[in-house]
């Protein structure tokens, strides 16, 4: 019986479970064209590969194309030449745009919200110029479970990034094929094929909530190391009966009448 690497194990599981989440969400259709937004961070690298060799298969066919955004108004020392590289060596098309935005003109937005909204609308934009219907977001699991717990923690709602998202007003459809897969499987996966870091010098980088959630999930699958799976279910298990709800006028005056 052969006997596997452990980077062969490693890209397995990985490549198992981000085939899953593009089957099970139907990220992907034949004559699809897919922006990828490369930020040179783990997620983004290892999401272009997965891509890449995922569009060598025959069905579906669809192609790729990877563009690195950055702001002219942020040092962010991003390795151009790197990506690039790295793009190109796996058959997938570069891009690089540019853009910048102004935190003065609306100090009600954190600069980096403004900053990541600049971003989103730069990858609108570079996919209208060539051409593309889809564009790919390099979101894991552990992304979407700590964004379902921020939600509910500090907005009252129970909702967090979609696999798949419909933009019905750009004729444009978000997707995040790994979806399904770990952040641990990732940053192993980083450490085997060595990616290359980015340098970021933000000047409005700090602590986040993201951070701390990050640090909850952590909490709760040392409590119970399903969990990650059993609030991934709860997406999709809603009992509404079993949750308050507002009672209708003339229930709350029958009740006020006994």
């Amino acid at each position: 019986m052969a006997k596997f690497t452990e980077e062969e194990k490693l890209m397995r599981r990985v490549g198992q479970r981000f085939n899953k989440g593009v089957v099970k969400y139907r990220l992907i259709d034949d004559d699809d064209k897919i922006l990828v937004g490369l930020s040179g961070g783990k997620d983004s690298l290892a999401l272009l590969e997965l891509l890449a060799k995922r569009s060598r298969i025959l069905k579906p066919r669809f192609s790729v194309v990877a563009v690195h955004v950055s702001m002219s108004n942020i040092p962010y020392q991003a390795d151009l030449e790197y990506l690039r590289s790295y793009a190109e060596g796996l058959g997938v098309p570069f891009i690089h745009y540019e853009t910048s935005f102004d935190p003065s003109t609306d100090t009600r937005k954190s600069p980096c919200f403004l900053c990541s909204w600049n971003r989103r609308k730069a990858l609108f934009t570079v996919a209208k110029e060539h051409g593309c219907n889809k564009i790919a977001l390099g979101h894991h699991m552990d992304d979407i479970l700590e964004t379902l717990l921020m939600n509910i923690t500090f907005q009252g709602a129970f909702s967090t990034m979609p696999p798949r998202l419909e933009m019905n007003k750009f004729n444009m459809t978000i997707i995040r094929p790994m979806c399904l897969v770990h952040e641990s499987d990732l940053e192993e996966l980083a450490q085997m094929r060595d990616f290359r870091k980015q340098i970021k010098n933000c000047p409005y980088e700090t602590q986040s909530n993201r951070t701390d959630m990050k640090g909850v999930l952590k909490q709760l699958e040392a409590l119970n190391p399903e969990a990650r799976y059993s609030l991934w279910g709860s997406m999709t298990n809603v009992q509404e009966e079993l949750l308050p709800s507002p009672c209708h006028p003339e229930q709350s005056e029958g009740s006020e009448n006994r």
